[in-house]
């Protein structure tokens, strides 16, 4: 703990001391790699480097304003290690005009040392339909807007990016101009589906307000897409924990919206039925999608505003071990009432039962319950703009304890009343925003209940039970009638 505080405190003098950062490493060679997609772009970037003094053990990262707002999730590894390195976020430097992180090398190199890191950030709400408006028939396409140069608070010796498109059929890229200080080469390359740019050579430290103003360049990307933009403004996920049923159950409320063109016109059933009939569909129309569910659930439902939705088609997968690696999953294929064109909306729920042994173990040194608790079910390539999960835990469960993946924007705890119930139920509620498939965990929960609480629900049966049973006999034994026949 006092070796923690003390690096913390050598890493705000550090960041104080920011404009001497750059005489502590070098960057070898930097290849950023970005996914194109629709509502979320992925970008892991390689970073190659070398220590330029003894004890080094802080390198910073640098993202753009524009880079930093679209960034959601930020996670920096050595490379071929699974474990992600610490990082403290400093927020936006003005001096810079960069918004900085800092990751903390497990060992501290020694002079000309050399390590990989590998930097992977998730971009939401990066790509946008461009036209924005199209007819049913037409194909949609996207743009894709990012800096030319990664950013960086040390010296870069060869760098290079690479734009790889979901559809080789690109509209049009951006041809860099006076770049001839970095390289006498063609600055842009095209192959395939993948848009080069690069190698520039001998890039001074980029992370500076100069460098952005006179040397920076924004590139645009502007390229076919053939699948919807799918997009979840809001969720949420009621998590509700039973030991008599021993029973997990998961509802989820989630407001669907497609992010791609709008309809330019009226919606044609006709022509919507030729282009399933020619599977010929179009980019920009919603059909179906499929959702990733655990296994081993039951009692699986899709519900609208109107009722059971009965297109849906589930294949489910039983239980396996705890521990047991792999990707089991069960699948639901869910086919909404109407095809969604852009700028459509759509509302419906998701629920389904578990066995709550596939998620909950008991401690027996302290008599405590820990349960994981999924945040969310996996949509494909859907950003989701307000989460709430609520875990209602059962009747009488004291000693809470919580444990998130990662910080939510707030927490609330609350009381849930259900049937049966005397007092109600606890319930912690989290708040998040802009989660993606790289956030998908669990939230742990921990928390005693004792034997009276176990047996609190068949003891409120039985007194419920006896209640009526002595109110019976007790009517049964008085003279209701207005009138005594002996009067």
């Amino acid at each position: 703990m006092h070796r923690h505080l003390a690096l913390l405190a050598y890493l705000l003098c550090a960041f104080i001391t920011y404009v001497t950062a750059e005489h502590s490493f070098e960057n070898t060679a930097i290849v950023r790699t970005v996914e194109l997609a629709g509502s979320l772009v992925h970008v892991r970037t390689t970073f190659v480097v070398k220590a330029l003094e003894t004890g080094s053990m802080i390198y910073a990262f640098a993202l753009g304003p524009d880079e930093a707002e679209k960034t959601s999730f930020f996670e920096v590894r050595l490379k071929n290690e699974q474990t992600p390195i610490e990082l403290q976020h400093f927020g936006f430097n003005a001096q810079s005009n960069t918004y900085l992180y800092a990751a903390i090398l497990p060992n501290a190199l020694k002079k000309n040392d050399n390590v990989t890191l590998e930097l992977e950030t998730v971009q939401t709400h990066a790509t946008y339909p461009w036209p924005a408006a199209i007819g049913q028939n037409d194909e949609m396409t996207l743009k894709y807007e990012t800096g030319l140069f990664v950013l960086s608070p040390y010296p870069t010796s060869v760098q290079r990016t690479k734009i790889r498109s979901s559809s080789p059929r690109i509209k049009s890229y951006t041809e860099p101009s006076n770049v001839e200080a970095f390289t006498l080469d063609a600055p842009v390359t095209k192959s395939g589906a993948t848009i080069t740019y690069g190698p520039f050579s001998n890039i001074p430290t980029s992370a500076l307000a100069s460098f952005t103003e006179d040397t920076q360049q924004r590139i645009t990307i502007h390229f076919n897409h053939d699948l919807p933009v799918m997009e979840i403004t809001k969720m949420k996920r009621a998590a509700e924990i039973s030991h008599w049923g021993s029973n997990l159950n998961i509802q989820d409320d989630i407001w669907l919206h497609n992010a791609g063109p709008q309809l330019k016109g009226h919606f044609s059933r006709l022509e919507h039925q030729q282009q399933t009939y020619n599977n010929r569909p179009a980019g920009h129309v919603l059909r179906a999608f499929s959702v990733m569910l655990p296994t081993g659930v039951r009692d699986v439902y899709y519900t609208d505003i109107v009722g059971n939705v009965s297109t849906s088609h589930l294949r489910a997968s039983p239980s396996v071990p705890k521990g047991t690696k792999g990707k089991q999953s069960s699948y639901l294929e869910i086919r909404p009432r109407y095809p969604l064109m852009g700028g459509w909306n759509y509302s419906f729920t998701v629920g389904w039962d578990s066995p709550l042994s596939d998620w909950a173990a008991y401690d027996k040194r302290d008599g405590r319950y820990v349960v994981a608790v999924p945040i969310l079910t996996q949509f494909p390539d859907t950003v989701i703009d307000e989460a709430e999960i609520k875990i209602i835990l059962p009747e009488g469960a004291t000693d809470l304890e919580i444990y998130p993946p990662y910080s939510p924007i707030s927490v609330k705890k609350s009381m849930h009343s259900t049937y049966l119930d005397t007092k109600g139920r606890p319930a912690v509620s989290f708040f998040f925003k802009d989660l993606t498939d790289r956030h998908a965990g669990f939230i742990y929960v921990a928390y005693k209940i004792t034997f009276f609480e176990h047996l609190r629900k068949p003891m409120t049966i039985a007194a419920v039970i006896f209640g009526l049973f002595v109110l019976s006999s007790a009517a049964r034994r008085m003279d209701m009638r207005i009138r005594s026949k002996n009067y």
